[in-house]
């Protein structure tokens, strides 16, 4: 079984092989399906490399107690895959290591954007103390308030499944790695090194983030020397997640604008330009970039317990647990072929993003007339990004293309579904 090579970091990539890359950097607490909604946009034009941070999203556990040591790790992961010269978006701790490559290494970094970040995240005493909570505690108490920290109240009342979900992902990080994520914010201080960098720099930030007020974002820009702001409003915290469409426009116009081919050392032969007006790779790799693979390949876990994992995040604890009791009885097998290839290799392959995942299972759900897998689906959908009014247009495209009584069963179950998933909780 092939592993994450040591010092490096849990990665996947989407998009074409020959464009360049760019990487997205995840926040602490959450994994690189933060990123999610952003992928089809991204993907047009660049090759995206999304990673997790260490015990996120079942990444080895290999603790860094600083955001520069988290950059330099991101550098031999690149530097594994062949990928010398690149792009950079981070959202909060991500961002915070996107002012590190900045600093150490802007010779391979061609533009940066920095979403809900900060040169200074609140003070190094608060952060010490949170990781004494958690060492003492736990993350369950850190997990159940991560949604007041990420989300705007409005987002969090219409968007219970985003929310749900949210909680899970928090809960599933290694309790070590994350107090060492602690130490790395309370170290990290950029402020005095601000003027330094060079690399072409956006600024996102989430008009009601009480984590990184929009003060947090005018301080970088005021220190950046080449950095423009762009303020989201309703979002807080997790802008990407809260406002997909918005982040993708800001991140494409930004790289669009300012991602340039600079002349590197290389000990590749120069390649004449194509005719046609197609993006083209910054540098050229040193060795092809693997394909992402799921399970074992690309360092994560057994497609099993890969598909177990995607399976709960999408479908829930409760269904997921029946369904294996029900197997017990009868079809154990068939469960565990379900678990691992359906969910632990095909909803986790790169060419589709979960929401075209569920957008293309609930229209062949309909098709079937399986109502019982489509309420389970329609759960799945909300809890992958698509919203109700999102869901409720994949219906009606059905009805058009599945037939009307098809459709109008379907709008019956999804809008029960929908009514339980967005009511609000107690």
């Amino acid at each position: 079984m092939s592993e994450t090579p040591p010092n490096t970091l849990q990665y996947r990539f989407d998009g074409p092989e020959a464009a360049p890359v760019l990487v997205l950097g995840p926040s602490l607490g959450t994994t690189w399906h933060m990123w999610d909604r952003q992928i089809p946009e991204l993907t047009r034009q660049w090759r995206v490399l999304r990673y997790d941070l260490p015990g996120h999203g079942g990444a080895p556990v290999e603790p860094s107690v600083s955001t520069a040591d988290l950059a330099d790790r991101l550098l031999r992961t690149l530097d594994e895959v062949g990928v010398e010269r690149f792009g950079y978006a981070g959202c909060a701790f991500g961002g915070a290591i996107g002012t590190q490559l900045a600093l150490r290494a802007p010779q391979r970094l061609a533009s940066l954007a920095l979403v809900s970040s900060a040169a200074r995240f609140g003070t190094p005493d608060a952060w010490r103390q949170l990781g004494v909570v958690v060492r003492a505690n736990g993350l369950e108490q850190i997990a159940l308030s991560a949604p007041e920290r990420w989300f705007a109240p409005a987002f969090r009342a219409a968007q219970a499944a985003i929310v749900d979900w949210a909680v899970q992902m928090a809960r599933a990080v290694d309790p070590e790695c994350y107090i060492a994520a602690c130490e790395a914010l309370a170290a990290h201080d950029v402020r005095a090194a601000l003027g330094r960098i060079t690399v072409p720099t956006l600024v996102v930030g989430g008009a009601e983030d009480q984590v990184t007020p929009p003060a947090d974002a005018r301080a970088l820009v005021a220190g950046i020397p080449d950095a423009r702001l762009a303020v989201v409003p309703g979002a807080s915290h997790l802008v990407p997640v809260e406002q997909p469409a918005a982040v993708g426009e800001l991140l494409v116009r930004h790289f669009e604008a300012t991602w340039t081919e600079q002349p590197l050392a290389l000990a590749v032969p120069a390649q004449p330009a194509p005719s046609a007006p197609e993006p083209v790779p910054a540098t050229a790799p040193v060795r092809p970039a693997p394909r992402y693979q799921g399970g074992a390949a690309a360092g994560r876990p057994d497609p099993y317990a890969e598909g177990d994992r995607t399976r709960r995040e999408l479908l829930g604890d409760a269904h997921v647990d029946r369904a294996a009791e029900e197997a017990e009885d009868s079809a154990g097998g068939f469960e565990e072929f379900v678990t691992r290839y359906v969910w632990g290799e095909v909803w986790n392959r790169p060419g589709l993003d979960r929401r075209t995942r569920s957008v293309i299972t609930l229209t062949a759900l309909v098709a079937g007339g399986h109502h019982t897998e489509l309420a389970a689906h329609t759960r799945a959908a909300l809890r992958g990004g698509l919203t109700p009014a999102e869901i409720e247009e994949v219906l009606l495209h059905t009805a058009v293309y599945c037939g009307v009584p098809a459709a109008t069963s379907a709008f019956a179950v999804a809008r029960r579904v929908i009514r339980e998933e967005t009511r609000p909780r107690e």
